[in-house]
């Protein structure tokens, strides 16, 4: 069993399919976290919360890495809509993976200024709300044509069209 685990783990693609749920769930259970904590006006909670954002949108790095790394060997085990879906998720994921490295640097940020600056906290709390709720979008859009890769119940409609420019 243990034999069996550590393979895995020296699999791109398993580590990827391990650790990208964070920054969806994670974030998810961050930005409820937070919205809480901004709401009883707490700022150790705040701050925990915050922790927590920045953790998680910051786990996407490593999500992203060990997805480009394993694009190839999913590619080969996938269908043809599977690689149309592997493509679409890939773009995705390439065009928009920086809002996820913003969100850490903003949570950075919301933690670190109101130790100089105490009054910026509650409106630096509230950009990480409002762009926590942006980037959980965006996560859940790069997400669905993941989903579909390799899972043909998922697939409820028609695989996205190639680019004529594409190259992998």
């Amino acid at each position: 069993m243990i034999d069996t685990l550590l393979r895995h783990l020296r699999q791109p693609e398993y580590i990827h399919v391990l650790i990208n749920p964070l920054p969806i769930y994670g974030l998810l259970m961050g930005w409820i976290g937070l919205v809480i904590a901004l709401s009883l006006k707490s700022r150790h909670a705040q701050v925990a919360t915050l922790a927590l954002v920045l953790i998680t949108s910051a786990s996407a790095w490593p999500a992203y890495e060990f997805g480009e790394q394993a694009y190839d060997r999913v590619l080969s085990m996938a269908d043809e809509d599977g690689k149309a879906w592997l493509d679409a998720h890939q773009d995705r994921a390439e065009d928009l993976i920086w809002i996820f490295y913003a969100l850490a640097a903003l949570s950075a940020i919301a933690i670190a200024a109101p130790m100089k600056w105490p009054k910026s906290s509650a409106p630096l709390v509230i950009a990480v709300i409002l762009f926590g709720a942006v980037t959980l979008g965006i996560g859940g859009y790069i997400a669905y044509a993941g989903g579909k890769i390799r899972h043909r119940e998922f697939r409820n409609e028609r695989a996205p069209a190639k680019k004529p420019d594409e190259e992998h």
